[in-house]
């Protein structure tokens, strides 16, 4: 039997915790996909530990840990009004991350960690939930669409010096 999944809010002090899981999932899903140089390029700004303090005391940026076995095995960023990335709706949720381990996919976490965005967005009465996913990740989009949400536009996402596009989706509530 699988253990349970535990979300736990993660706080400052975990945020060199959250940077190496956030790396080392970032990497594993997009480096044989990308160029070397590129994903390094990326990396030399968004994996620094002043990044992710500077994320963690945001008052409208909430990350949390998916805990399995007392392992972190992935994580959620949820951003409310003005610390959205594009939409900054005071009537939605974005989901700007959600990351597994390799080891640990396969184990409904990602769909725990989704489900409890959506069921947050209910309790706090938003009008809908919405995200960003690179437009070649057809697993992740398909698992988007498989939780109700539907494409409603793109964006440009840059890696390094490749100018990628995102599909952004949305569920209403």
């Amino acid at each position: 039997m699988a253990s349970p999944i535990q979300i736990k809010t993660v706080i400052t002090a975990d945020a060199a915790t959250l940077l190496n899981l956030s790396r080392k999932t970032f990497f594993d899903a997009f480096a044989h996909l990308n160029n070397a140089a590129d994903m390094e390029a990326y990396a030399s700004t968004a994996f620094t530990l002043q990044k992710y303090e500077e994320e963690l005391s945001n008052p409208d940026s909430h990350f949390y840990f998916a805990v399995v076995d007392n392992t972190n095995a992935g994580y959620i960023k949820l951003n409310y009004n003005t610390a959205q990335t594009e939409l900054q709706d005071p009537n939605a949720i974005e989901v700007e991350r959600i990351y597994i381990l390799q080891e640990f996919q396969g184990q409904q976490i990602g769909k725990h960690l989704l489900d409890f965005a959506i069921q947050t967005a209910i309790d706090k009465k938003f009008s809908y939930v919405w995200l960003g996913v690179w437009e070649h990740n057809n697993k992740a989009i398909n698992f988007y669409k498989s939780k109700g949400f539907i494409q409603f536009g793109s964006h440009p996402f840059v890696l390094g010096t490749d100018e990628q596009t995102d599909i952004l989706m949305r569920k209403e509530l």
